[in-house]
């Protein structure tokens, strides 16, 4: 089932990469040259072609050369609300890095949906949206996410009640957002917390209730988000070990899962002549990393570190005897 859907994935994302090299260079991409570039035959082209004129409706031709569309159609202008076009932005700017759709047109309507906001907000968008995921991620929190992107932009203060993950009742307190990132299934909201007088990190999900006060407050200047989260793995950097080299050994199936997506801002990958993939981070790991690691099962060989070998072994081990 997970094959058939990431087959689907990438001819889907074939498909788009094939209208924007039609349109983008009219009469150029022959059936073979379309082949050759994604890597399947021409009659996997041939049959996309065909989805592209019947499905989409798209009117494609040749004349003996390189094809060209007759027209492509013109979408009319459109108001988008505020948080409605924070999400078209954030799903943009997520897109990017997806196969088959990181193009010229793409950066230009980013560009567009950028400018619907006002001028002295637009930096902030950019430090805030750069730093997205390699994938799109749900969330069941829409009104909140939306009020605490409201805090951001317009700098006030919110008071919430946050229920931390060992505790039983919610704790109210009054947070300053610096930064807002998806991560996993949830999102995080990396906050100075006027309770404990300290930078921490919130988890969207265990917020209880917030309401955005009139109170404003200034972001530090030299606040940087990378150097916040340094190098671990993921987002516990409390539970991190000390910064080391990890080397990870991936067989071709889970190594070309892995080698297209971005992991850690340290990963070194690459291919082997046998099609195995060798992975090399430098990171503090985390429990994030060795459940990661474990969701691979017999696809991932740890290299190194010896000890998170042997974590890894333990963990499996465990699992066995449950």
């Amino acid at each position: 089932m997970r094959e058939e859907r990431d087959n689907q994935i990438r001819r889907t994302a074939r498909l788009l990469e094939m209208i924007q090299q039609i349109a983008n260079t009219p009469q150029f991409w022959t059936r073979k040259r379309l082949a050759t570039y994604h890597q399947v035959s021409e009659r996997m082209i041939q049959k996309d072609l065909e989805i592209i004129r019947l499905r989409l409706g798209l009117t494609i031709k040749t004349e003996g050369d390189g094809y060209y569309f007759d027209r492509l159609p013109q979408l009319p202008a459109t108001l988008f609300s505020f948080s409605e076009a924070i999400a078209l932005l954030s799903a943009s700017r997520a897109a990017q890095a997806m196969p088959g759709v990181n193009s010229t047109e793409l950066a230009v309507a980013i560009t567009r949906l950028e400018s619907i906001f006002p001028e002295e907000i637009r930096p902030l968008l950019k430090d805030t949206l750069d730093h997205l995921p390699r994938k799109a991620i749900k969330t069941h929190r829409q009104t909140m996410l939306t009020l605490f992107y409201r805090a951001y932009f317009e700098q006030k203060q919110i008071q919430m009640v946050y229920q931390p993950q060992k505790e039983k009742e919610g704790i109210q307190r009054v947070v300053d957002p610096y930064f807002i990132l998806p991560y996993g299934r949830s999102w995080h909201v990396i906050a100075y917390d006027h309770l404990r007088e300290f930078i921490l990190q919130f988890k969207l999900d265990r917020v209880m209730s917030a309401q955005l006060l009139e109170s404003t407050y200034q972001r530090p200047k030299d606040f940087d988000i990378d150097e916040y989260l340094g190098d671990t793995w993921g987002l516990m950097r409390g539970a991190a070990n000390e910064t080391e080299n990890v080397e990870l050994l991936f067989d071709e199936v889970a190594g070309r899962w892995v080698s297209e997506e971005h992991w850690h801002k340290s990963q070194m990958i690459e291919e082997n002549e046998d099609g195995s993939f060798s992975v090399r981070f430098w990171v503090g790991v985390t429990p994030e990393m060795v459940s990661w690691l474990l969701y691979y099962g017999s696809r991932v060989k740890v290299v190194s570190p010896v000890w998170l070998r042997e974590k890894v072994a333990e963990e499996h081990r465990k699992a066995g005897n449950n």
